[in-house]
């Protein structure tokens, strides 16, 4: 392990749905057009999903661990993939193979479907899927650290799913991009923040769940490109007044990277010192906007060696390291050599804290209950 006096612990992981995980879990009136696995002879293994025109694939979902030339979206049998991703009994083997003890678990399918357009039906899977993952992180609750999603068709039916995901364990909760109805600077969603400080509910923004429009230039562009839907989140509830109202609200930015979070705060700031007229009316803020940022808002990464290097340029008491597994950016199985070398120039603390001490304290992570992943 990195540092063998303290288990080092991802924020932010993945599983790989099994075939049966909504159509088994689902309640039985949506059965019928519940997202499932078929095979295609020419693309392999896909998951449907009934109002969305393009499948999806299993190649890059759970491709960690091979090499850029094996990587490919088409023609992957879910067979062949990591067993961990839905078998949690493995998945501790694979969390001691990359010397990590433990891990923040987000889906995968349901990251997809935040962009479904029929609220009732992404209602109708995430409660699916806070069941299947429930079951999943009942292994080990201490090692298995899951995310239930919520569809947020209402505010109040928000409040309402927090309190059934945290009633089944679950250790946080990934919002969609897009709420149903008013953008979430709205003082529609107050008492769902409120509900969410009062039971200790980090609640995460995850990349790609919030539909964008076509990326301009070569596919790869796209790669680059997916950070902006969570940059314009963050802004959305630092200028909409969120943290001015609600102080103690915990945001995770996740997968996004960090390395942009420095000229990401002095950007807000400039634009808060020359046009701060443009603010909603009634929208008064009593800090600069980077203060809200490095106080509200965690952000996870991989292997953002940018960020590691900027880490004394924010605040690092908000930024928690993930391996991504078993995503095909995942920094599984090879996690423990890239940190010897990216966090080189950190101090004791900032290296505690960056891989351990701040993701344990959002999560409430009881350290002294986790097996050594050496």
């Amino acid at each position: 392990m990195t540092a063998a006096e303290y288990p080092v612990i991802s924020a932010d992981s993945h599983i790989t749905e099994h075939p049966d995980t909504y159509v088994k879990y689902i309640d039985s009136k949506w059965r019928d057009k519940a997202p499932k696995m078929v095979n295609s002879a020419e693309k392999g293994d896909l998951f449907i999903v009934d109002g969305m025109s393009r499948p999806i694939a299993m190649g890059l979902v759970a491709a960690a661990g091979k090499d850029p030339e094996e990587l490919s979206e088409a023609g992957v049998k879910f067979e062949d993939l990591h067993r961990s991703g839905w078998d949690p009994k493995a998945r501790l083997g694979d969390q001691r193979r990359d010397g990590v003890a433990a891990e923040v678990i987000y889906p995968t399918v349901g990251m997809m479907i935040c962009n479904h357009p029929d609220f009732d039906y992404k209602k109708a899977c995430f409660d699916a899927y806070n069941r299947w993952i429930a079951e999943y992180c009942d292994e080990n609750p201490y090692r298995l650290l899951g995310c239930g999603q919520t569809a947020m068709r209402t505010p109040q039916e928000g409040i309402e799913d927090l309190k059934a995901i945290k009633a089944l364990g679950l250790r946080g909760v990934m919002m969609p991009g897009v709420p149903a109805l008013e953008d979430y600077d709205s003082e529609i969603y107050d008492p769902l923040w409120e509900a969410a400080i009062d039971m200790d509910m980090p609640l995460s923004f995850h990349i790609l769940t919030t539909k964008s429009g076509p990326t301009r230039g070569p596919r790869i562009n796209t790669f680059l490109s997916i950070i902006r839907g969570n940059q314009d989140i963050m802004g959305t509830l630092i200028f909409g007044g969120v943290f001015e109202r609600f102080p103690k609200l915990k945001i995770v930015c996740v997968e996004a990277d960090a390395g942009w979070i420095p000229h990401y705060m002095y950007r807000m700031d400039h634009a808060y010192k020359r046009h701060r007229n443009w603010l909603a009316p009634g929208i008064n803020l009593s800090k600069k906007p980077s203060e809200y940022f490095s106080e509200n808002i965690y952000s996870t990464f991989q292997d953002d060696w940018v960020a590691f290097r900027m880490a004394g340029d924010m605040n690092w008491r908000r930024l928690m390291w993930a391996n991504d597994f078993p995503h095909s950016d995942s920094t599984w199985p090879w996690s423990q050599d890239m940190l010897a070398e990216h966090t080189k120039q950190l101090s004791a603390e900032q290296r505690h804290a960056i891989l351990c001490g701040n993701v344990a304290e959002l999560y409430g992570i009881d350290l002294s209950k986790l097996e050594s992943a050496a």
